[in-house]
């Protein structure tokens, strides 16, 4: 995959250098950092708010403007800089900070049913992706791209706002797959066009690869790749040559592959091995503390020794009515549990 391109004078400090080796375990080793003595340690305060969950950065740049937030019992202005054992308060509310460094990079992947919005609220009511995930304190989780309220499978979570940007932006390719059910056949010529890139309205777009995965009747399985995360642009695509999608799984996101024991509605917690290899995709500078251990670990071999049954999905805010999936199995979605959990995307 792609590495970042930024001169080493001007990279960020998350940014993989020099200063890291790998010892015989296979574990990074930390060398002292490199930055500049009047920044070290300390982070832009509408970057810590943001990342403390308190509002995008944006948001908490109209909050510094507002005159509503103080370092050390003084006013804040956009621009200072904050480190550890400052005081900061927020609408006069005390905030714990934590350095950036200090904190635990954590990833979850998520297995989201259809009916579920990629959203933090919606105005119907209807059941979001994040009322799923584990409550953070001081922190927030972010989603790293979506899926359409019809589509199924593997969503990345994680409380690093920079990984989750590079995870997402296009300039590094990170690559999508999908399981994609078409009423149809797509013919050979159909897939070199795929592949070879359809104009649709907001651009070029095409699929890197396109494997055939089977299937019975009126409706055949393909597995599809993409390197970027448009709105519906698999569902655009295949429509492009007069074709509908039937259901759609994403089965993978760069380096993460959708948990053979991972049920619809339930999440894991990603190791560290796990999030080193995502991090290496995007050039990202690894932490001491990352992912899941202690009791936390103990609990996710048991999960995958024994896995939880999917939960429950709301289906009609207004009728309360809910339904649950059946455990119907394809052989075209690798044997995962597809069932009556959800249309694919």
């Amino acid at each position: 995959m792609p590495q970042s391109n930024q001169n080493p004078e001007t990279q960020a400090p998350d940014t993989l250098q020099s200063d890291v080796t790998i010892d015989h375990n296979g574990d990074y080793q930390f060398a002292a950092p490199t930055t500049s003595a009047s920044t070290a340690g300390t982070e832009k305060l509408q970057k810590a708010l943001a990342r403390m969950g308190l509002g995008s950065r944006r948001q908490m740049e109209e909050v510094i403007k507002a005159g509503r937030v103080s370092i050390n019992q003084k006013p804040a202005s956009i621009g200072d800089r904050v480190e550890q054992g400052d005081e900061i308060r927020v609408d006069g509310r005390l905030i714990k900070y934590k350095s950036e460094r200090e904190k635990r990079r954590r990833v979850l992947a998520y297995y989201k049913p259809e009916g579920e919005i990629c959203s933090a609220n919606d105005p119907e009511g209807r059941t979001t992706v994040f009322e799923r995930l584990p409550k953070l304190t001081h922190d927030r989780w972010i989603m790293v791209g979506r899926l359409d309220i019809n589509s199924t499978g593997l969503l990345l979570f994680t409380n690093d706002g920079e990984l989750a940007h590079r995870l997402m932006h296009p300039s590094n390719e990170i690559v999508r797959e999908y399981a994609v059910r078409i009423l149809g056949e797509l013919t050979p010529e159909m897939m070199r066009n795929l592949t070879d890139g359809v104009m649709l309205e907001d651009g070029l777009a095409k699929f890197e690869d396109i494997k055939q995965g089977g299937g019975e009747g009126v409706n055949k399985w393909y597995h599809v790749k993409l390197k970027e995360g448009r709105n519906r642009e698999v569902r655009r695509l295949i429509e492009s040559q007069g074709l509908k999608v039937s259901r759609l799984l994403r089965t993978s996101y760069g380096s993460v592959d959708l948990p053979k024991e991972l049920r619809t509605g339930r999440f894991i917690e990603l190791d560290r091995k796990d999030i080193h290899r995502l991090i290496d995709l995007v050039g990202i500078r690894p932490r001491e503390d990352m992912g899941v251990h202690g009791k936390a670990k103990e609990k996710k071999e048991r999960f995958q020794k024994k896995p939880m049954k999917a939960r429950t999905i709301r289906t009609s805010s207004r009728s309360g009515r809910a339904s649950t999936s059946t455990g119907k199995n394809t052989s075209a979605t690798r044997g995962r549990d597809t069932g009556n959990r959800g249309s694919k995307r």
